[in-house]
């Protein structure tokens, strides 16, 4: 009875260290999103949006005025950084099932830089909790299970990081002060429900094309390029629609969002939410 009894305490022993490991490893990991909120949101001050210029608004394509006319409803809002959060069905990267999943961004409006972070349960009682960080041309991107085992660990590079670029280009529906002329983003024209925008920021550049109805909403962004469907990440995806369109403020926000791969002329969709949260900080 003993040896049963020093086997349970020893187990018991065991099992409290691991808590406590995953406890400790957790915070840190949190520590360190909560660190790049802080960057962002601090680059976002140190770089302010670019202020309506009506002069250069009139140069703007057709489609991509209509936007603006759509989209402000009032004097525009002066605002550093957004932080939003969201919740929905997320696939992993090369894998087919969706899971409940929620996520929380803090992106910067007049300087490239952003961080999100989600938490998706891999089996019952196990979670992963994924993070990507751009900031000043640079990006770092990890995935631990149980917030402590890293199992995807991506540091800069080129490709890399010209992708992460896009990734704040492709969140733009959701401070649209960022798409104003006479900041990091640049318009040309395509057609009447469409322009290419172009950000160029840290000696990166990157573009995606806008679709607008016929009211002005941008419903979509999408690559002029096809995704590499193989990698161990989705990075930006290479097509997003918007829907739901709500008043906040003075501006109009798409809540609603389906952000896809996109290879072949097919979309594969990955990330389907809607965001539960959203507040500007000036």
């Amino acid at each position: 009875m003993k040896i049963l009894r020093y086997v349970a305490i020893g187990v018991g022993t065991l099992v409290v260290a691991g808590v406590g490991a995953v406890a400790w490893s957790a915070s840190r990991t949190e520590a360190d999103i909560n660190g790049f909120a802080a960057r962002v949101a601090e680059l976002g001050e140190e770089n302010p949006a670019p202020a309506l210029n009506p002069a250069l608004m009139s140069e703007l394509p057709a489609p991509v005025q209509r936007y603006f006319d759509y989209v402000f409803i009032g004097p525009v809002p002066r605002y550093s950084s957004v932080r939003l959060e969201a919740k929905g069905s997320f696939r992993r990267p090369l894998t087919e099932t969706f899971n409940d999943t929620t996520a929380q961004q803090t992106i910067a409006v007049g300087e490239p830089a952003l961080v999100f972070a989600a938490t998706t349960p891999v089996m019952p009682g196990v979670w992963a909790r994924a993070y990507d960080f751009f900031a000043e041309g640079q990006m770092e991107m990890k995935a631990k299970v149980l917030s402590t085992l890293t199992v995807v660990d991506e540091r800069e590079t080129p490709e890399l990081n010209q992708i992460s670029l896009r990734r704040w280009l492709l969140e733009s529906a959701l401070y649209p002060e960022a798409l104003l002329p006479g900041g990091p983003v640049t318009w040309e024209a395509i057609d009447d429900g469409s322009a290419r925008a172009i950000v160029s920021a840290d000696g990166l550049s990157a573009s995606l094309v806008a679709r607008f109805d016929t009211e002005g909403r941008m419903t979509e962004m999408v690559a002029e390029e096809d995704g590499d469907l193989t990698t161990p990440y989705h990075g930006s995806g290479e097509h997003v629609a918007r829907r739901d369109y709500r008043p906040v403020g003075n501006q109009m926000i798409p809540f609603g969002f389906t952000i896809s791969r996109m290879a072949g002329g097919e979309l594969y969709p990955f990330w389907d939410a809607e965001i539960t949260d959203i507040s500007y900080r000036e």
